[in-house]
């Protein structure tokens, strides 16, 4: 049967966040600029022919049997069945490297990841807008990672203008626990922003994605994080007093400081390896690079 392998599902960063009113539904009206990291999940679909669908965790080169019921990864996979009658299945093996809880979208990755793979696995050759229809049923997020780049982001992340931003480095960091987006929502600390971001500003502003983050300057969701989060207070004291900058990614719990030079020397990555090593266990972190596209951007075009 036909296989995919060495699929990305690449982590994203929000260089700021802006909450700027509310849906009759609750749901939270955002702005922020998304960016993609070469820190990614990998996945590897096989077809099958009996229709069922299964996911297998790959850890360290073993497979693990522990698996929730239902993820995000199954969920693409069983809508895309539904929306077009497809009778055959897959399996869905995920390489998870992406830290769970941190406001990175790895979830939300591997569904979009799942969904243009088994797009064109099952050719099924359903365009990119239908696909970021149906991905937005799944999260907020998933439409994002089916755009294909950096994108300054609106609505409840469904609405996406395409930016363009040279290759950044970042240093990222998140403490053992995750935050869940309810309480974040929930919180009487969440901070609302008065001004709106106007894209057609972008072009001055834009340049860097250094030049984003001190422009715009905050997280909205950060104060109701680091009233919950002990782990985000301290790693936002932790990355700013070596990087200096950090800030909160998403609805946490990472965050993360943009880096200047090209990092050839290594010194950025022995820093961060010294702060991890006086760390707690369950601690991670990486020097990271944005992309300027999805590794499979295209796919359904």
């Amino acid at each position: 049967m036909k296989a995919l392998h060495d699929l990305a599902a690449p982590a994203k960063l929000n260089l700021f966040l802006h909450v700027v009113g509310k849906r009759a539904d609750g749901y939270h009206l955002l702005q922020s600029v998304f960016v993609l990291l070469d820190w990614a999940d990998t996945l590897h679909v096989e077809v099958r022919a009996d229709g069922k669908l299964a996911r297998h965790d790959v850890l360290g080169g073993a497979h693990r049997h522990d698996l929730p019921a239902d993820d995000l990864c199954l969920r693409a996979a069983r809508l895309l069945q539904s929306e077009t009658g497809c009778t055959r299945g897959a399996d869905i093996h995920l390489e998870k490297r992406l830290p769970a809880g941190a406001g990175m979208g790895g979830g939300s990755s591997d569904a979009a990841t799942t969904l243009l793979a088994l797009n064109r696995l099952w050719d099924l050759r359903l365009p990119l807008a239908r696909l970021m229809a149906l991905g937005l049923t799944l999260g907020a997020d998933v439409p994002f990672f089916l755009g294909g780049g950096p994108a300054f982001v609106e609505g409840i992340g469904e609405i996406l203008h395409p930016v363009d931003l040279p290759e950044q480095r970042f240093a990222v960091l998140k403490g053992p626990a995750g935050l869940a987006t309810k309480d974040i929502f929930s919180s009487p600390l969440l901070a609302r922003s008065e001004n709106l971001a106007i894209v057609a500003g972008f072009p001055a502003l834009a340049g860097t994605a250094e030049n984003l983050v001190n422009g715009f300057g905050h997280n909205d969701l950060q104060p109701a994080a680091e009233g919950i989060s002990s782990d985000v207070r301290d790693a936002l004291a932790q990355l700013s007093g070596v990087f200096g900058n950090a800030r909160m990614t998403g609805s946490g719990a990472a965050v993360f400081s943009v880096l200047t030079g090209d990092g050839k020397n290594g010194k950025d990555d022995q820093s961060l390896a010294t702060l991890l090593q006086a760390r707690p266990e369950g601690w991670t972190g990486r020097i990271c690079r944005s992309l300027a596209q999805h590794p499979l951007a295209g796919w359904a075009d």
